[in-house]
């Protein structure tokens, strides 16, 4: 019986089809259905490796991919207690390393990414369609005494949920829409990134606006000046559509933009905690420069850091849900969270990894518009993708962290831009260059392998050994 096309891709497309189940009631964030298929993948690339006996990964991919290990173990060693920063490492070992790296090993080809880029997209448009519902029907998560946060089904503990998925939604569709060469995949990607402003807009999630405009402002200015301009002008003008025009949240957007630029004069509740969390998180690494107080140590040492103008908790209700108070177990930066609990080893091989995938997903873009004469120095629309998502979730990071059922999304991110700086890719009329996974074919589709000689033409001589990778 003959195998499907992309059947490889199942485990891969499980995860991000079950974040769209709602997490059980009272759940910290992990142990959802979407953690267990992720775990899934990993296991199905495990024995994927262990069968073929070959080097997965090339010495660059695994070095980056890698040095998060170094801080995250250490951290965990050096802690007061380790034992209860096992978690903690299982954690950024999911998130960080082993997902990530399961990504690279699944995605073969350009295709296999478009397909996982649609599938991210297609999850936004379903929970961005049940957030507007929300909005719309006043069942949403309780904002300024009222039930309209747009919070899909991740529920009122996880506000940023809803957001985080709307807007890798959008940041994909932009970079499809700037890099595919094909009208109906531009307009399909166009038309999806329209809808999906609505409910990021409802979502009331700073800091997914500002990453959001951020990542999309950048892949404008690496295709052109020109096409920013327009694009630009037209995305301003749907601004003025939607909530000018229609009204979409226009009193409460309004407020929430205003307090973007209130962060000092007179910042609000949310602003406040959030600095003297962060100040917390300074203090930590002050007290600990090396290593830090270790993996889930923050709420345990957040106290003792933090000034009196930290409030008890966060209030949350709506959604489906009763009031409840939120404890503040995080400092909402993920920076001062890897520099508060893993300190400054943590923060250099950790955010370092994330640094240098940044480089290489640049690069490589740089070196594919040179060598790709045929499309006139375009950009390809994976490449787009993969460098708009990071950018995406590297802003992001400065105004919040991992946590919530959504987080191993984030781990796909990581992935999908890991294999477009690691994967070999051919470029235009030439062979397949570069250094990534073994097995993952061309970025064109052409499957891995040795190619055939053709009729009459002399066999090419033998050779030892193969070196994969």
């Amino acid at each position: 019986m003959p195998v499907p096309p992309r059947a490889h891709l199942v485990p891969l497309l499980a995860v991000v089809a079950l974040l769209a189940v709602p997490p059980p009631h009272g759940s910290s964030g992990t142990g959802t259905v979407a953690d267990a298929a992720s775990a899934v993948l990993v296991v199905c690339c495990a024995v994927r490796v262990v069968r073929d006996r070959v080097r997965p990964l090339s010495r660059t991919a695994a070095v980056v991919l890698g040095l998060p290990v170094l801080g995250i173990c250490t951290a965990a060693v050096a802690s007061h207690d380790p034992a209860a920063s096992l978690p903690g490492v299982a954690r950024y070992l999911q998130v960080f390393v082993l997902v990530p790296a399961a990504v690279v090993l699944t995605v073969r080809d350009r295709r296999d990414f478009a397909v996982v880029a649609w599938a991210v997209i297609g999850l936004a448009l379903a929970q961005g369609a049940v957030g507007v519902a929300q909005y719309l029907t006043g069942t949403g998560a309780s904002y300024m005494g009222e039930d309209v946060r747009a919070v899909g089904t991740f529920g009122p503990t996880d506000v940023m949920g809803m957001a985080t998925v709307v807007a890798y939604g959008i940041v994909a569709a932009t970079g499809i829409a700037l890099g595919t060469t094909g009208r109906r995949s531009r307009t399909w990607a166009l038309v999806c990134g329209g809808l999906l402003a609505v409910p990021l807009v409802v979502s009331f999630s700073r800091g997914a606006w500002i990453a959001t405009a951020g990542a999309c402002a950048l892949l404008l200015a690496l295709c052109g000046v020109r096409r920013a301009v327009r694009v630009g002008l037209a995305a301003g003008a749907l601004g003025v559509v939607l909530v000018a025009g229609l009204g979409i949240g226009s009193q409460l957007v309004q407020e929430r933009v205003a307090s973007i630029s209130q962060v000092t004069a007179a910042p609000d509740r949310s602003v406040t905690d959030r600095y003297t969390m962060w100040a917390a998180a300074a203090g930590m690494w002050r007290a600990e420069p090396l290593t830090g107080v270790g993996l889930k140590g923050f709420p345990h040492y957040r106290d003792s850091h933090a000034s009196l103008a930290l409030s008890s908790g966060s209030d949350t209700a709506g959604a489906g849900r009763g009031f409840q108070r939120q404890p503040l177990l995080s400092p909402h930066n993920m920076y001062l969270l890897v520099l508060g609990e893993q300190g400054l080893l943590g923060l250099l091989t950790v955010a370092g990894s994330w640094l240098a995938l940044l480089g290489c997903a640049l690069r490589r873009l740089a070196d594919t518009r040179r060598a790709d004469t045929r499309r006139a120095g375009t950009l390809p629309a994976c490449g787009l993708v993969a460098v708009g998502l990071l950018v995406w979730q590297l802003v992001d990071f400065a105004y919040a962290d991992i946590g919530g059922p959504a987080t191993v999304l984030t781990a796909l991110v990581l992935g999908m831009a890991a294999w477009w700086s690691f994967a070999p890719h051919r470029p235009a009329g030439g062979p397949a260059t570069g250094t990534g996974t073994t097995g993952t074919g061309t970025d064109t589709g052409t499957p891995a392998g040795p190619v055939p000689p053709r009729r009459g033409a002399p066999a090419p001589p033998a050779t030892a050994g193969a070196r994969h990778g």
